[in-house]
Parts: structure tokens; sequence; C-alpha cells
């Protein structure tokens, strides 16, 4: 929902109807080769040490930079854009100093519940569940059976307000979908503390994609058969004259101010569950992470407090993830950033394991793999990976491939000035039976 008015800007309803469904098939790929290797080696820190394992050091410190960057970038994404829902609810003024003020709340919140209630954030995790699914089908239902609707055939209509041509315009909203279907790799990052995670992971993972997939495609449906004209709904405001986003507009036009709002206020909710769901995420990462031995101060970052929680790692995530948000400077640069970096984390051991498995240096899968098809869907998911993130750069993205390119450089040659002889990378044991030090 966060960026609806993004797509909804560059390929109009047809970004919905048609770049949606593209979108799932190729991330199921790229979830489908993964899933491969989480049941193979189910360790917390998910990509960093498959590609440890399958490549060497190198490979596996880079993986693990590139995936903490775009974590951090998501938890950026998923706050900021839950605080700009957040702020016209609350009839506050939608400036950006106040955007940023309660964009800080949130993510302190998140910080204070992963830090001190790991027990509450596991059933939180586990309720959000429900709030994702039954919240959706609230949401559908309202607006199908009460909002006016425009004929079906509305959902098709290939339309852009912007100047570029509509197929490339087209592409450039893939954004929406493709920023939409990340995060499915946490299944990984807390394989130690899950029951029978050679199984469970990467079910939990594929199910992800499947499952929004399906319920996504049906809140896009709704949603855009409910717009009353594009133009208004994408510069829609409140009473103050701040600009809303396009689905309260849609919302409030479609089943009243009251009702709409209530019904924003679940979406609300939902990014909210997500956003303390990604910082668990990006916490065990960069803790396992600096287990190893990877990071600056890892003795400091694989600290285990009292609540048995990495607790600096929560709190560096969040800082960090603030700091993304100030500069960023346009909501579709810092999930840009976030989309590449979680996807080239992603498909760097994809790669790997298709060689390993090549060379026979991978030899023993897990129970859960593709089998015959396992060397085809690889390749699709490296093919898109690879498509979609020179997509992602294109303007008026640019600004999220100078910074990807120019932290590369910078990490290009931390490794080769520091970290090449001085990195030794000791990856726990992939058995996946439980971590001795945090609670489970």
């Amino acid at each position: 929902m966060t960026l609806y008015d993004y797509g909804l800007a560059q390929g109009g309803p047809a970004e919905m109807a048609f770049g949606w469904p593209i979108v799932s098939v190729f991330t199921l790929a790229v979830a489908a080769s993964m899933a491969e290797l989480a049941s193979a080696f189910p360790t917390s820190g998910g990509m960093y040490h498959w590609a440890l394992l399958l490549g060497g050091r190198g490979w596996g410190w880079f993986t693990a930079w590139i995936n903490i960057i775009g974590l951090i970038a998501t938890v950026a994404g998923v706050d900021y854009g839950c605080a700009q829902f957040l702020t016209p609810l609350l009839g506050f003024n939608s400036d950006g100093r106040t955007l940023l003020v309660v964009y800080g709340a949130i993510l302190v919140s998140h910080g204070l519940l992963n830090h001190y209630g790991i027990r509450l954030v596991a059933w939180l995790n586990d309720f959000s569940v429900t709030v994702h699914i039954l919240g959706v089908a609230v949401i559908i239902g309202l607006l199908l059976l009460f909002a006016p609707k425009q004929p079906v055939s509305f959902f098709f209509q290939a339309r852009s307000t912007t100047a570029s041509p509509y197929m490339w315009a087209f592409l450039l909203g893939l954004l929406q979908a493709q920023w939409t279907f990340t995060g499915y790799d946490a299944s990984a990052h807390v394989s130690e503390e899950t029951v029978d995670p050679r199984r469970r992971v990467p079910w939990g993972m594929v199910n992800s994609i499947l499952v929004s997939a399906l319920v996504g495609y049906a809140l896009l449906f709704a949603l855009t058969l409910s717009i009353h004209d594009i133009p208004s709904t994408l510069g829609a405001t409140d009473a103050r004259g701040n600009k809303i986003p396009a689905v309260i507009a849609i919302l409030r036009q479609a089943l009243g101010p009251a009702a709409g709002s209530a019904t924003s206020a679940l979406a609300v909710t939902a990014m909210w569950f997500c956003g303390l769901a990604t910082i668990t995420s990006i916490s065990r990462t960069l803790y396992a992470f600096a287990r190893d031995g990877g990071t600056p101060q890892a003795g400091l970052l694989a600290r285990v407090g009292s609540h048995r929680t990495p607790s600096v790692a929560i709190w560096v995530s969040a800082g960090a993830a603030f700091l993304a948000g100030l500069y960023s400077g346009a909501y579709s640069v810092i999930t840009s950033i976030s989309t590449i970096g979680l996807y080239v984390s992603y498909i760097i051991p994809v790669y790997l394991g298709g060689r390993a498995l090549k060379s026979g240096r991978w030899a023993a899968r897990g129970p859960w793999h593709l089998g015959r098809y396992s060397r085809v869907v690889r390749g699709a998911g490296i093919a898109w990976t690879v498509f979609i993130c020179i997509i992602l750069v294109m303007p008026p993205n640019q600004r999220a491939g100078i910074t990807m390119l120019g932290l590369t450089a910078f990490l290009v040659a931390w490794y080769g000035l520091f970290e090449r002889r001085r990195l030794q990378l000791r990856p726990a044991a992939a058995g996946g039976k439980g971590s001795a030090s945090l609670r489970t």
C-alpha cells in the first residue's frame, strides 16, 4: 500500500493488473531457490552463512554487508511508510518534521519490544499473520460490497501520469510489487530458533510469496476499482491541505470518512507488525555476523543482554534505519535501495549454490528441494534479479543506483585494505537445533 501512489502514477491500473502477477512469478523462483539453501543450511544469518559455506569468506563477507544494507533500508521503508499513513490518521500536520517524529517513535517502539519482550515479539509476529489476512479480507469485503465501483475493464487500463513512454513507466512501476515481495528471508534468519527448520523454514519462505501474491492481488483489485478518478486520488489532501496517501483517499472516498479511516488503521497496524518483524530479522543478521567476527566492534554487537536478546544489534539497527530515512530524500529511493540490497544478497548464494552443485561441492541437499527443476528455476531467479536491479536504478530513482555503487566501492576498498588478511569467519554449525545464547 505504501507504494500504491507510485505504481498508480507510473503504470495506472494496469500496473496492478499485470505488474503484480509478473513480479509474483519471478519472485517465487528466487524464493524457491533460496528455500533449497535454507533446507540444507538452517543457520541464523541466512544468506551470509550460505555464501560463506559455498563460496568462501570473501563471498560471505560481501553478502552479509549487502544484506545488512538492504535490511536497514527495509526497516526505513516500512516504518517511514507506516508514519506516512499514521500521521494523517492521528490528525497531525503531515510536514517533514512531524513525519520524522512519528517515524522515530515507531522505530523506538520496535526497538523496545525486541529488546525487552522477545516472548511478546514472538506472539505478535504470529498474531500479525492474522492481522494481515483478516485485515485485508475486511478491506476487500467492505470495498466490494459497499463502495461505488468502476467497471472491471478499468482495472486493465494502461495509463500513466508521467512523461515517460508507457512501457518504460510500467517497468519503473514494478518497484511497487517488487519491494512488497521482500522480507521472506526472515524465516531463514531465525532458523536456529525454529523447530524442524529444514522443513518449516523453506515452506515459510515459499508460502509467504504464495499467500501475498493471491491476497495482495485481491486487495489491489478492490482498491483500484474503488478509485473515483486517478488525478484526484493521486493529489488528495486532508483538511489542512497536506497530501495524504492514495490508499487513504480511496478508502475515505469509497466508505466515508469514519469507515475509511478505520480500515486505513488496519493497514497501519499491519505495517507496524511488518516493521517489528524486520527489526527482529536485521538484529539477528547483525548478531550472527558479529558472532563470527565479521564486523567492527564484533564483541559489542554480538553481546547478548540480560533479556537474552542481541540488544546492541537491535539498537544499532534501529538507529541506522532512522539515518537511512533521513538520507533517502524520496520514498521510492529508499525502497529501491532496500530491494536492490536484499535481492543481490538473495541471489549471490543462489548463484554459489548452483556452482557448488555443478562441481559436486554441495552434494547433500536438505529434505526440501526442487529436484530436476532446480537449475531452470535458479536461472530464472538470477536473470530476473539482474533485470529488476537495473530497472530500479533508472530515473527517478538514480540516487539508489549511485548509493549502491558508492557503498559497493567502499566495501571493496574496506575488504581489500583491512579485512582480507584479518578476517577469520567461523560460521556456527548448520545443525538448526537452536542457539545456545539466544532465547528459543
